[in-house]
């Protein structure tokens, strides 16, 4: 009997090893077709982290909403500034990217040189850290932008989401913390 058991045994747990490779790679198989956009709009009340900002506010002056795209839906959202120097808020946020805006009108038309990600969210598993790398490289090919810096809430999640992804943490301030992520 023992010897019928163990082939039977040892043919279900290959039979299960690829069922489950097969599930993993069609859970995360998105990612691959995956690319970034640029958007006119986004949803704000699927923002967990700063709602109350509207569609205005994310494509006002020297800002932008960028998603991760695939097969014609969002996955992946994340909101910019351009500035020249890094915010502490809100507040200073809008206003140093107005600043920076009006700055680059009288120049060369780029913006600020520092890209500052103040809200980022995902609706499907992998996206949040895909659309980070996404935006990472499109910073790494401007010949503008030399830093990449959120505008982070003081929450262990924010925390730990851009530590996981290679940022560190270089200034907390009193309603916001502030991550940079090394541009090579």
């Amino acid at each position: 009997m023992n010897k019928k058991f163990n082939p039977r045994i040892k043919a279900r747990l290959r039979k299960n090893r690829q069922v489950l490779s097969k599930n993993i790679d069609n859970f995360f198989g998105w990612i691959k077709g995956a690319k970034l956009v640029e958007l006119k709009e986004c949803n704000t009340q699927e923002d967990p982290v700063r709602p109350e900002l509207d569609n205005n506010f994310r494509t006002g002056y020297g800002r932008k909403i960028y998603g991760v795209e695939y097969l014609g839906e969002i996955h992946a959202v994340m909101c910019f500034a351009y500035t020249n120097i890094i915010p502490k808020s809100v507040d200073e946020l809008e206003k140093l990217s107005t600043d920076a805006f009006l700055q680059s009108a009288m120049r060369d038309q780029s913006g600020g040189q520092i890209a500052i990600a103040y809200t980022v969210w995902s609706k499907k598993k992998g996206g949040g850290k895909l659309i980070v790398k996404e935006v990472f490289k499109k910073i790494k090919k401007s010949n503008h932008l030399n830093r990449l810096v959120t505008l982070s809430p003081l929450t262990d999640m924010a925390t730990k989401f851009h530590t996981r992804n290679g940022a560190k943490l270089i200034q907390i301030n009193e309603k916001t913390q502030n991550f940079e992520y090394k541009v090579i």
